[in-house]
């Protein structure tokens, strides 16, 4: 009898725990990311000629089902090499979006192109809050990390990115993955002033970050700083 009894004690605690909800899982971030780099001609003309071509591009991405944003920069000490980052709800959406549109781009820079209009395939990483769009007094820095595959790196990126986004002056700091090359990242970075980013370079997360990552990478640290075009 006393068996009997813990046997049903036993069913009715399993069933009790059944009937408990369950916390929904949070839905995977599906944002599809463009990263994109190109470089003109080193003369003023031909700077404001791709400028002024990237925001008619941005114009017409903007009408676009699925756009979320497009952002370009320009190298500082290096002018006229530009990095474009496009962000979209997916995808399909990216996919499906004007080809067009880019068409008459890659066009427009051909005649003062000095190199192609190299585009890569990008999935979240970690992403803060949405910031507001940087300008031309922010201080934008992306970052190129390849490294030999170890799952420690996506732990490793992550907590750079939760301290960096802690520090005074950072806007944003965001991580995302190769969509097909799992090794490779892309880090983007925007600070209020160098101030605020040559005190992030010299903190105490930032030399662990590179100390750790330094084993692991395949090529020295591609770490660029770029200024806004809004």
């Amino acid at each position: 009898m006393p068996i009997l009894c813990l046997l049903v004690a036993a069913i009715l605690t399993s069933f009790t725990v059944l009937q408990q909800p369950t916390r929904p899982e949070a839905p995977a971030d599906s944002t599809f990311y463009a990263v994109s780099y190109v470089e003109v001609i080193a003369s003023a003309s031909a700077q404001t000629r791709a400028i002024n071509s990237l925001k008619q591009y941005r114009e017409a991405s903007r009408k676009q089902d699925g756009w979320v944003r497009t952002e370009f920069f320009e190298q500082v000490g290096r002018p006229g090499h530009f990095a474009i980052v496009e962000a979209w709800r997916d995808q399909q959406a990216f996919d499906a979006r004007g080809a067009a549109d880019q068409k008459r781009l890659v066009d427009a820079l051909q005649p003062i192109r000095v190199s192609d209009y190299d585009q890569r395939p990008y999935k979240t990483l970690t992403v803060g809050s949405r910031p507001p769009p940087p300008n031309g007094r922010t201080v934008a820095v992306v970052s190129h990390v390849d490294v030999t595959p170890n799952a420690q790196v996506p732990v490793i990126l992550r907590r750079l990115a939760d301290a960096s986004r802690k520090e005074k002056g950072n806007i944003r700091f965001d991580v995302m993955q190769h969509t097909m090359r799992a090794n490779h990242f892309t880090v983007i970075e925007i600070w209020q002033s160098p101030k605020a980013f040559d005190a992030h370079v010299s903190a105490a997360h930032t030399k662990q970050y590179r100390d750790e990552i330094q084993p692991m990478t395949g090529s020295p640290l591609d770490e660029r700083v770029y200024k806004a075009n809004e």
